[in-house]
């Protein structure tokens, strides 16, 4: 009995050390700039990925309607790219611009995302969350909805509170890395 007691206690300080690293790294401002330059190219080459991109949106559409989940949108969009002819492609450009791979491209893309999203909404998540939460009393009593509307607009606004929670947990040091290029990654995302 005290063998497996050792020896759970040894597996769960391992677990416990190795998740602690994981959760240590963090972007470096290298990571940002090369996400961005990834991004630059890709877009450039708009016409040679126009397939690619027509089939995911197009399975996006008509395989989940509902709110994307913002948290894993780019390794998201790695997955449902993954088995297309133009994949190759893709992960060429991601991985000379300095990813290990497109998992790895994609990961990034989401961490750069939460942490651009938490400082577009610094000092807004407090009064946003009461308007949310009146929002829900709202519909709640609201008389001309039916009660499948009602739960419709309720999961909508839950997704939206999810979302919120999530961008708050951004990693400082996320946020940090990312901060001196906001502003080329503005450009280069409304180009």
């Amino acid at each position: 009995m005290y063998h497996f007691r050792k020896a759970g206690l040894a597996l769960l300080t391992m677990l416990l050390l190795s998740a602690g690293s994981a959760f240590a790294d963090s972007l470096t401002e290298q990571d940002v700039k090369n996400f961005i330059s990834s991004l630059t190219e890709l877009d450039s080459m708009e016409g040679e990925l126009a397939d690619l991109t027509d089939e995911m949106n197009n399975d996006y559409d008509s395989n989940n309607p509902s709110m994307p989940d913002l948290e894993h949108l780019f390794s998201d969009a790695v997955g449902r790219m993954e088995g297309h002819p133009q994949f190759e492609r893709f992960e060429e450009v991601v991985e000379d611009n300095g990813f290990s791979s497109a998992a790895d491209w994609g990961a990034t893309g989401d961490r750069v995302f939460r942490a651009w999203m938490a400082i577009e909404m610094q000092g807004q998540s407090s009064a946003s969350r009461q308007e949310m939460a009146k929002a829900m009393a709202e519909i709640d009593n609201n008389p001309n909805m039916s009660a499948e509307q009602k739960a419709q607009m309720r999961q909508m606004m839950q997704g939206a509170i999810s979302m919120m929670e999530q961008v708050s947990q951004a990693p400082e040091a996320d946020i940090r890395a990312l901060r001196p290029h906001l502003d080329e990654l503005r450009r280069v995302t409304n180009d």
